[in-house]
């Protein structure tokens, strides 16, 4: 058998120290660094101005440079959260949430006895999300291992504190949400990372995207009540929101294409909510039907 790797200790004491700071301190400097990364020539500001204008063609340039800025700030403060969220007690970091809008689409899909299906895009702090909902329910997740294998131990550990299953995604993790929603539990799944292989496009705020079809056969085979949540992040470190939003039925659409589309648009309505929120620095639209990039390749270091 081979061991998993150990995260590394400069990391694992870097989010002690972290987790030790006050949540307005924290997202000041997140603040900060995110403004001066607005105003730097880098990979992540070039990013996320991408993706702003695919996504708001008709955003007055002024507008979208500030829109820019924000994502670059939130962006950081999602990073530096992490260590808080992750290592103080679950109960602290659940207090923290201010209100719940729309508790009463999470209520009814529980009292349907059918499972809920909670679709998480990247918007605010999902990781609060996965706490809050823990604590309250029986909750599954699927996750994608990150590339870094020393980084996967930290994740399960951070995300299971209150309970949570993790399930890395394939054939196993997706017979594991399945046995979940037949027990008529919670189970989470983040529906806007570009997926592997040849899976359909539908339009994201009008440009063409890869988007996954988990989600929608998930919802076919299991029958589970589809909701989209996210948590939003309240100014100054004051703590979060909670948004519960009911799905189009067509998630559950037997036609790909529907379903993906109708995925999307829930993404959209959710970042309606909280635009400088969602994770703009991503990639989204990294591959298009004609095989064209937006975004520019890296360029190789010369040895």
């Amino acid at each position: 058998m081979t061991e998993e790797p150990a995260p590394p200790r400069s990391l694992e004491w870097t989010l002690s120290v972290l987790a030790r700071l006050p949540l307005p301190v924290l997202h000041a400097v997140g603040a900060a660094v995110g403004t001066t990364l607005a105003y730097l020539p880098n990979r992540t500001r070039q990013v996320a101005e991408i993706n702003l204008r695919l996504c708001f063609p008709d955003l007055a340039a002024g507008a979208r440079r500030r829109l820019v800025r924000n994502a670059l700030q939130e962006t950081c403060k999602t990073a530096l959260e992490i260590a808080p969220v992750f290592k103080r007690p679950p109960e602290r970091v659940v207090g923290w949430v201010r209100q719940v809008h729309g508790r009463t689409h999470f209520d009814q899909a529980l009292d349907e006895g059918r499972g809920v299906l909670l679709l998480a895009p990247h918007i605010g702090c999902w990781e609060l999300l996965n706490l809050w909902v823990a604590a309250r329910q029986p909750l599954t997740a699927l996750y994608r291992p990150p590339r870094q294998p020393a980084l996967e131990p930290i994740l399960l550990a951070g995300r299971s504190r209150n309970g949570a299953r993790l399930l890395p995604a394939g054939p196993q993790g997706v017979r594991g949400v399945l046995r979940a929603l037949a027990r008529r539990e919670v189970v989470g799944i983040l529906p806007d990372q570009e997926p592997d292989g040849s899976e359909p496009f539908a339009p994201f705020f009008g440009v063409p995207a890869k988007t996954m079809t988990l989600a929608g056969r998930i919802a076919q085979r299991s029958g589970a009540v589809p909701l989209f949540a996210f948590a939003e992040r309240l100014p100054a470190g004051r703590g979060y929101d909670l948004h519960f939003l009911p799905a189009d039925p067509d998630v559950a659409d037997r036609d790909p294409t529907s379903a993906t589309a109708a995925i999307n648009r829930g993404v959209e309505q959710c970042v309606r909510i909280a635009p400088a929120q969602y994770q703009w620095t991503y990639k989204r639209f990294n591959t298009q039907p004609d095989g064209s990039r937006p975004y520019p390749k890296k360029r190789r270091r010369r040895g």
